[in-house]
């Protein structure tokens, strides 16, 4: 991977990060479409989104740091646990446990099988034409200050389906939230607020498994010679995602304040049958780097 290479897939995670058409299919099908024959491959994926995470924890300072300081008081009985956001605190941590424990339990297919191209444009077009009929049929009336427990693990469990590439993290959980009922701002912020715990752990654990061995001489060598991304590669990438990702998330918060997800479902259509063309024309490899 050249640093041209990483500076446009950098950019490319941080448009599609928040916006609900999944970057890490985006990611998969630019990447094969710079480097024929190959795909920048999970580790990659997990590890740049620590770039556009860290976006929302700047965007979304005031509000973490707040929950964090409100629901370790609730622990110290200095706060009521019904508070607002001693709730939410814990609704995070709630909805967490799901991709966390399925992410470790089919950490293979997750890396291989279900990287299949075929899997992704399926992906793309389902979940576009999902969020259509929730964003249309949807009351949207709830806050987060309306969640229970049931909502937690519902959102949880659909932040977990981003595990496969196509879905998309927000998309998924901002589809769920909607369908469960809330505004369409309510329903983003808090998918925005769950993937946090869940990017910093899966890019983190990435990192620690992949960094010791693209340091030493010889993973070096073997990622030059297998076309995967080298440390500079990775870092740069990173960087520019953080970037472009922050831009990103402070307009796509103001969008959805007063209009529909109409352009995103069609956009994930459009593209999930483009890449189908593209798979039957033989220009892409469905199992590329697999």
């Amino acid at each position: 991977m050249s640093v041209l290479d990483a500076i446009i897939l950098g950019i490319v995670q941080g448009l599609t990060e928040f916006l609900p058409i999944s970057s890490s299919a985006h990611l998969r099908i630019i990447g094969e479409l710079l480097m024929p024959g190959q795909d920048p491959g999970s580790a990659f994926t997990a590890i740049v989104q620590l770039g556009t995470e860290t976006a929302v924890l700047l965007y979304f300072w005031k509000d973490i740091t707040r929950i964090i300081g409100r629901w370790f008081r609730a622990l110290a009985g200095k706060v009521p646990q019904s508070d607002p956001d001693v709730r939410l605190g814990w609704f995070v941590i709630l909805g967490s446990i799901p991709i966390g424990v399925l992410g470790l339990l089919f950490e293979n297919p997750i890396d291989h099988a279900l990287r299949n191209l075929y899997i992704t444009a399926t992906m793309l077009i389902l979940f576009g034409l999902l969020l259509g009929l929730a964003d249309r049929i949807a009351p949207q009336r709830k806050e987060l200050s309306d969640m229970t427990v049931r909502d937690g693990v519902l959102f949880g469990l659909a932040q977990a389906l981003a595990l496969i590439p196509g879905v998309s993290r927000s998309g998924g959980t901002i589809t769920a939230g909607l369908l469960l009922g809330y505004s369409r701002k309510a329903a983003a912020r808090y998918a925005f607020l769950l993937a946090i715990p869940a990017v910093f752990a899966s890019g983190l654990y990435k990192a620690a498994k992949e960094i010791p061995t693209l340091l030493s001489s010889d993973g070096q060598a073997a990622a030059a010679a297998a076309g995967q991304p080298s440390l500079l590669a990775i870092v740069i990438a990173t960087i520019v995602a953080f970037g472009v990702g922050y831009v990103v998330i402070v307009w796509f918060m103001k969008l959805i304040e007063n209009r529909s997800y109409l352009p995103f479902v069609v956009y994930r259509v459009a593209a999930g049958v483009l890449l189908l063309v593209l798979l039957l024309a033989g220009v892409l490899d469905p199992l590329a780097g697999s």
